[in-house]
This record gives C-alpha cells, sequence and structure tokens, in this order.
C-alpha cells in the first residue's frame, strides 16, 4: 500500500526556519511554554538524569528548562535518540510540524527508558483561529477563492489519542490559551516569521501572495478582532501530552465494572435504571 503523501513540505520547513534563525531569536511564547513545562515537571516527584530535548530550538528549551546536560536533538523525520537511553523526553513546540506524529511519539518512547517520561507541547486546533478567517474573507473577496495559508491543528481529544497509539501508558492530554497582542495582522505575520512558523503545507499556493490581499485581511482582522487600544489579538493554543514508557511498577486503570462502590452511594443519591423515567423534578423547562 502506497504511503499518503506529505502534508508538510520538509525542505521548506528546514529553509523557513534558517531564514528565522537569520532573523534573531523569537523566543516570547517558547519561553511561556517552556516555563508551564517546568512546572508540570516540578510536580513529578522524580529527578531526571538523562533528559532529552527534541525540536528546532531543543538549546534553547534546555536552557530554559534547567536541563543543561540534555541531549539536544532537533525535530527530523528520523529522531537522533538511543533505544532506552532517557529518563525524560521533551518534544518542544514542534510536533504540529510533523508528516508523522504518530512514529515522532513512537521513537520518543523508544528512547525512553521503563518508566521514562515523555512531554510534548503543541499547537493546538484554536491557534491562529482570527488570522485564519481574515485571510479566508479577504482571498475569497479578492481572488474570489480559498487556498490553504494556515496549517491545520490537532484537535485535542485526537491528539491524546497518538499516546495510546504509540504505546504510552497513563497517558493525559491537556490545553492552555495563550492570548497575544499585536500591532496590527502584518505585525503578527512578521512575527510568524521570525518564529519559523509560516505556511509550509505541501499543496500551497506556488506564486507570492499578493500586497492588496494581505492588507485586505489586516483591515478586515482590525476590525473584527481590534482593541479599544487599536491593537489585535491572535489566539495560541497549547495541547501537552503527557505519557510514560511502561513499566510493571506502574499504576493500572480499572477493569470496567470493578469498582468497589456504586457512584449513587457516593453522592448520596437515589440510584434509578437506565430505563426508568425521571420524576417531575428532574425535568427541564417545557
Amino acid at each position: 500500500m502506497a504511503s499518503p503523501p506529505d502534508l508538510f513540505d520538509a525542505d521548506l520547513l528546514a529553509l523557513r526556519r534558517r531564514r528565522a534563525a537569520r532573523l534573531g531569536p523569537e523566543d516570547v511564547l517558547h519561553e511561556v511554554v517552556a516555563a508551564d513545562v517546568e512546572e508540570r515537571l516540578a510536580t513529578v516527584n522524580r529527578r531526571f538524569t538523562a533528559p532529552a530535548v527534541v525540536g528546532p530550538r531543543a538549546a534553547r528549551w534546555a536552557a530554559l528548562l534547567g536541563l543543561p546536560e540534555a541531549r539536544v536533538v532537533p525535530d527530523a523525520a528520523v529522531l537522533d535518540l538511543a533505544p532506552g537511553a532517557h529518563d525524560l523526553v521533551v518534544h518542544a513546540l514542534a510536533l504540529h510540524w510533523a508528516n508523522d506524529p504518530v512514529g515522532q511519539l513512537v521513537q520518543a518512547r523508544r528512547a525512553l527508558r521503563p518508566d521514562g517520561l515523555l512531554l510534548a507541547a503543541l499547537y493546538g486546533g484554536e491557534t491562529l483561529a482570527e488570522l485564519r478567517a481574515a485571510l479566508a474573507e479577504a482571498e475569497v473577496e479578492t481572488l474570489g477563492g480559498l487556498s490553504p495559508r494556515v496549517a491545520p491543528m490537532g484537535e485535542i481529544r485526537d491528539l491524546g489519542a497518538l499516546l495510546q497509539r504509540a504505546g504510552l501508558a497513563l497517558p493525559v492530554a491537556d490545553s492552555r490559551r495563550y492570548d497575544l497582542s499585536y500591532p496590527d495582522a502584518l505585525a503578527l505575520m512578521r512575527d510568524l516569521r521570525a518564529m519559523g512558523e509560516t505556511n509550509v503545507l505541501d499543496g500551497r499556493l506556488r506564486r507570492p501572495t499578493p500586497r492588496a490581499l494581505l492588507a485586505r485581511a489586516a483591515a478586515i482582522y482590525a476590525a473584527r478582532f481590534g482593541g479599544p487600544d487599536g491593537r489585535v489579538r491572535a489566539t495560541f493554543e497549547v495541547i501537552f501530552l503527557t505519557g510514560w514508557a511502561p513499566a510493571p511498577g506502574q499504576p493500572k486503570p480499572l477493569r470496567p465494572g470493578s469498582a468497589a462502590a456504586r457512584l449513587a452511594e457516593a453522592l448520596g443519591a437515589a440510584e434509578q435504571s437506565a430505563g426508568e423515567a425521571a420524576g417531575p423534578s428532574q425535568r427541564g423547562p417545557a
């Protein structure tokens, strides 16, 4: 069976990241997300002695997380991680660009020692919702159609399922929303360019974006998402994925139906069968 086509152009992504590095580090969002990851690691009652950090800014993240001894690894299709070499792997704001995100998680799991921790941070579905809407409306007005301009981002439920597919135990997925403000939409686009987070979809249009489209998108953005101070907001949703390499001594989820007490008893409520009609006091308004 043929492999599905790649969603992202890996060569263009590497080129855009090199350009971003020349523009200088744009670390504001990376810094706040890394601080969240550091806080999560602090709640784990464990000292990690063999960490690894994966991502285009892995060295920066290792410094922000206080892990100067961490192995820093680019987020290539094949991760430069030895099997069973690490007790912690942090995948740092890069998994959303992976053509094979499950493969990335599987490789990270293989690199973990038994009961080692994987913690991944990546952008989720609400990210750049405002820019997506403004560009779509402007493109329809100016060009009479739509083209892929902002990469699709995963939803938390789907991304959480990837942890189980990768063979990780005790999987947890949660998200946090970061609201940033910019002078205008064009400033946001410049910021994305400096972060190396611009359009590298393989199905993108292969011609320059007309200035009229960008100007119209900026006007729509300001009208719909501007504040009283004249600035515009931009949403970044970051999803955090946490899972552990399987180990014999880990807690196991209970089998359905194996609870020793009934939920109704714990709540002090009367128990009803599934087919029993609710009384008048349990109805909603007519």
